[in-house]
């Protein structure tokens, strides 16, 4: 149960397997995660989740949407969902292995810290202690937005806390004090209130002989508990406070443990390269950045490469994009580590981004002024003044820390001889060429550690009383360090200002990297350093891919933007990415590297692309990109009609020409995956086609895009966006036939969301312009959602009409695939109105046609069509065994919403057979499955099916719920024939109940309902 994965509660509330953190939707699914891992192996009442999740404000539907949230958040734990998360009576539990919980290894650090402090033995405790931090990645319980929830997460933050203040214990017991004060002077700023980690504070300051600094931390907190508290600070801090003014030698505590890397030894005989001897001791690292947040493994990882030994100097080299905090890691870790470096720690900034880098014969020459000034005469030889910096060294532990290096070859003449020394270097370029050297690409922070920098900055008040706007804030600096700092500074200097005036600011992408500007610090500056240097090709590359604006990308589309071929388009990617202009994202199953900007460089490539290039050069671009996308998606056009949950005709044909196998990609071996990939560049490439004036391929992409919610996911805010983009450019274009394309797709869209009524207006409207055009697909397709919208409603002899103009059409197409469709939906409609042999032909005929175009899944959707005439004729067993062979072929297609389909048929006929108990199981599957899919009208029939069997088993109480909620849902659709079914399911209910009235009542207004509406149910209602 559970094995394998990794369930974290310490920072942002996720679940991780082997390939790193799931994807578990909104909110309120981790709020139900976190209230379930909390008391793991206790059953939750639905009650009572209700109460964690909407505080005091639950909507009606709370009961369902929990079963709703339990479903989605099951499948996203893979095929050990069900086990993990229980279904038990009043509620549901959470059962994994405790040691896959983080907060259950935090306990067991925390515990065995404790246990060595006790014992005297602090390294050992500072080290257990330090463990159970490195667990945490931000406030607990992150993205959580419960009450009831938060004095839990306040609680997990305090035993952080108390975990810190034991470490710091520990540590001034082994004598580090030094590498405390950082620490300790941010910790207080943080918590100004908390007397023991002022005490530790001033401990410190005075062990390092600052004790006027040690007074002032106390007067500042006195101020701080009279102000804030109203009190005088306690006795404890009052105590040492007096012991730290007679200088009692009781606080000095132990001397300094010793470095921990090993010293090497002096040679035996000193050789002629050490004659003039080392007397000063450079300090040049700049100062720590008070409010310097997050990196704990980062710090952890350098820490352990620069104190750890090793025969030759260490080399730690932190990479990463402009702005990402590679200089502020870097003094960070080196104060840090300062205490292993006893002979000094030199600083330069080599200038790598600018026009004008360091030279290595210029840094050489500063550094041996800093480490021997009295040197009288310094080499002009490069070659000599390295051999005299290495001759320097030699002997002596100094850390050399080189900020913003060019290449390998800036680097190389600055690395000493010695082990006994270390370089810590920033780069924005790779340096895969750099021997030895540990390589780290420093990320973007976390979303909890960006909001905690952003509330450093800006004053934790301002932040907290306005968390919305804060990850507004954060997500449009894109988690990005520097952008984070300038716009809390922005805030800090603009006290009029809120939290939401800024991050409504940020939210125009014109006007983003204007605003993320404080003084010096300038994101477009950042960004410019980092372009300045690039080769033509990559320049015009990255403010194309800048102009598309795309989520992530192949390097086909960098071809294509340029009109290259992919052999260059892969070098130029590849130089962009050792520039980290560029990042990776993953690799595809065609073994092809996808990429992708971060935004704000995005947003800085777009302003250079309208800056600099001609608006015909990025209109031919785009055509270019686009039009690789409609020949893929030509040939898929099949595939998504067949996957629309009743079939459906393409309202186009499909071209046959040559599709370049770069961009065909995974698309017709795996066209789900494909599609889920692609979706968001897809959709803006509709925009950026429109926005162009490219109406063609915009109509092109849009109409198989939003032919149905298959494509997107049924993602309504991506299908908004697609057809309202192609819908403007194919009216300012004036092209009728995309404008009919797209309204027919208005149409399918409320057909899905079961807004029967505005779906026929749609339709009706489509059906007459396809016929201006003379567009028989166009036509035909939009009949035969037009009938299939009327059938569902309950208007039989419309349907039946629409769809016999649909099926003649068809013919007409020679479209197999078309026809079958046709058919069977003709077939459908002779069922519900009791014309069994008109459905016998109308099924064979689509059979027939289905199986010539070799269409598994129409042949499926058939058989289960004529299991459902089956059964109503009473024929048992042949409806069983048909629903059988159609369930086969569904779940041999990886089809799960028509698998419910099919389940929900085979259900019904386990009931009129009497076979209840296996009746049960797969309706609530289907249940489960209509409800994760949004599929309001769907779920509805399965209530109703329930309400049946729970009739049939005597349950009234239970059918009485199902049956009524049945009722409603149909009534709100307004599918009225099917609540009238339902309404003779509950004269039945009532009659059962003995109350005679009621059911007539029930049972009048059905049969009233059927006779409108020519259903078979009014013939056999009336024939008794």
């Amino acid at each position: 149960m559970g094995r394998g994965m990794e369930f974290r509660l310490l920072g942002p509330v996720e679940v991780a397997d082997g390939t790193g953190p799931l994807a578990l939707g909104g909110t309120k699914i981790r709020t139900l995660l976190a209230a379930l891992l909390l008391e793991p192996g206790r059953v939750l009442a639905t009650d009572r989740l209700v109460d964690i999740i909407w505080d005091d404000e639950p909507p009606p539907t709370a009961r369902a949407l929990i079963q709703t949230y339990v479903s989605t958040l099951r499948r996203a734990l893979g095929d050990a969902g069900p086990d993990i998360v229980r279904t038990v009576a009043p509620g549901y539990l959470a059962r994994f292995e405790a040691t896959s919980l983080d907060r259950h290894h935090f306990e067991g650090f925390t515990a065995d810290g404790r246990s060595a402090a006790e014992g005297g033995r602090y390294r050992e405790a500072s080290n257990a202690f330090r463990a159970a931090d490195a667990l945490w990645r931000g406030p607990a319980l992150g993205g959580v937005r419960s009450r009831v929830l938060a004095g839990e997460a306040a609680r997990l933050d305090e035993q952080r806390l108390a975990v810190i203040e034991a470490r710091i214990t520990a540590d001034l017991a082994l004598g580090r004090t030094d590498e405390l004060i950082g620490e300790l002077t941010v910790l207080v700023g943080q918590h100004p209130t908390r007397a023991s980690l002022r005490g530790q504070l001033m401990l410190a300051l005075h062990r390092a002989d600052r004790t006027a600094d040690a007074l002032a931390v106390f007067r500042q907190g006195r101020e701080v508990f009279i102000d804030e508290l109203g009190i005088e600070p306690g006795a404890e801090l009052t105590r040492l406070h007096e012991a730290i003014l007679r200088a009692d030698p009781a606080l000095l505590g132990p001397s300094p443990e010793p470095p921990a890397r090993p010293v090497v030894p002096e040679p035996a005989s000193p050789s002629p390269a050490r004659a003039e001897p080392r007397v000063a001791v450079p300090k040049q690292l700049p100062p720590d950045a008070a409010d310097f947040t997050g990196r704990d493994e980062l710090v952890a990882e350098l820490t352990g490469v620069l104190t750890g030994g090793g025969s030759g100097p260490a080399i730690a080299a932190l990479l990463g994009p402009g702005g990402v905090g590679k200089s502020a890691l870097a003094v960070h870790v080196a104060h840090r580590v300062s205490a292993a470096y006893p002979d000094g720690q030199l600083h330069v900034d080599l200038r790598g981004t600018t026009g004008t880098p360091a030279s290595p014969t210029e840094v050489l020459g500063r550094f041996l002024r800093a480490l021997q000034p009295h040197r009288t005469a310094i080499p002009d030889d490069p070659d000599e003044r390295m051999d005299a910096y290495r001759t320097a060294l030699a002997g002596h532990r100094v850390l050399i820390v080189l900020d913003d290096a060019a290449n390998e070859q800036q680097v190389r003449p600055l690395l000493p001889g010695a082990g006994t020394c270390s370089v810590l270097l920033t780069s924005r370029n790779r340096l895969a060429g750099l021997a030895g050297a540990h390589l780290v690409e420093v990320g973007l922070l976390s979303a909890g550690e960006a909001t905690a920098l952003l509330s450093r900055i800006a004053g934790a008040a301002r932040i907290d009383a306005a968390p919305d706007a804060a990850a507004d804030i954060v997500a449009c600096c894109g988690n990005l360090p520097l952008a984070v700092r300038v716009a809390g500074a922005r805030l800090a200097t603009r006290r009029q200002w809120t939290a939401r005036l800024l991050a409504t600011r940020l939210t125009d992408e014109r006007r983003r990297l204007t605003e993320l500007c404080a003084g010096d610090q300038q994101i477009r500056a950042s960004i410019e350093m980092s372009v300045r240097n690039l080769e033509p090709a990559a320049r015009t590359a990255l403010r194309r891919l800048g102009y598309l604006g795309l989520a992530d990308f192949r390097a086909w589309v960098v071809a294509y933007a340029l009109d290259a071929d992919i052999g260059t388009a892969e070098q130029v990617v590849e130089h962009l990415v050792d520039t980290h202009l560029v990042d990776y994202t993953f690799v595809d199953d065609t073994g092809q590297v996808r990429y992708r900007l971060h935004d704000l460089v995005r947003i800085y490539a777009r302003e250079e692309a309208e800056r600099h290039e001609s608006h015909a050069d990025l209109v031919d671009s785009t055509a270019r990109v686009a039009g690789g996308w409609t020949a893929v998606l030509d040939r898929l056009r099949d595939h998504v009609a067949d996957h629309v949950t009743s079939g459906a005709i393409p309202l186009t044909t499909a071209e046959s020409g040559p599709v370049d196998p770069e961009v065909l990609g995974t698309a017709l071996t795996d066209p789900r995956g494909w599609l889920d990939i692609e979706q968001a560049s897809l959709v803006l490439a509709v925009e950026r086609a429109a926005e162009a004036g490219l109406d063609e391929p915009a109509v092109a992409i849009a109409s198989v895009l939003c032919s149905s919610g298959y494509a997107l996911n049924s993602v309504v805010d991506l299908w908004d966006r697609a057809h309202g983009a192609a819908l403007a450019a194919a009216r300012a274009a004036g092209n009728p036939h995309g404008e009919a394309i797209l309204l027919a797709q208005v149409g399918q869209l409320a057909y899905e969301q079961d807004r029967f009524a505005d779906a026929r207006r749609h339709f009706t409207d489509a059906v007459e312009r396809f016929r201006d055009l003379r567009d028989p697909r166009g036509e035909a397709s939009t009949l035969t959602a037009l009938g299939l919208a009327c059938r569902d409603q309950g208007y039989l002899p419309e349907a039946e009409h629409f769809l016999a103009q649909a099926a003649a059409v068809s013919r007409t197409l020679d479209d197999d695939r078309a026809t079958g469709h046709c058919e069977r939906l003709i077939g459908s409609v002779h069922l519900e109105r009791g014309n069994f042999a008109a459905a016998d032909t109308a099924l064979a005929a689509a059979l027939t046609a289905y199986r010539r175009a070799g269409s598994e899944r129409g042949e499926a959707l058939t058989l289960r069509t004529i299991g459902l005439t089956h059964l109503g004729r009473g024929r048992l067993p042949e409806a069983e065994e048909t629903f059988g062979r159609a369930l086969a072929l569904f779940r041999r297609l990886g089809d799960p919403k028509l698998v419910a389909f099919c389940l929900r048929g085979l259900a019904k006929t386990h009931l009129r057979m009497g076979r209840l108990a296996e009746a049960r199981g797969p309706l609530e599957k289907a249940l489960e499955a209509h409800r994760a899919e949004g599929d309001s009208w769907s779920e509805a029939m399965v209530m109703r099916t329930l309400g049946e069997l729970d009739l049939a088993a005597g349950r009234f109480e239970e059918a009485a719920g199902w049956l009524t909620s049945a009722l409603e849902a149909f009534r709100t659709q307004e599918a009225l024939l099917f609540g009238a079914r339902t309404l003779r399911d509950i004269a039945q209910l009532e009659e059962a109940r003995g109350d005679h009235t009621a059911a007539k009542a029930a049972l009048a207004e059905a049969i009233e309902t059927f006779r409108a509406y020519g259903s078979r149910e009014y013939g056999e209602l009336t024939s008794l």
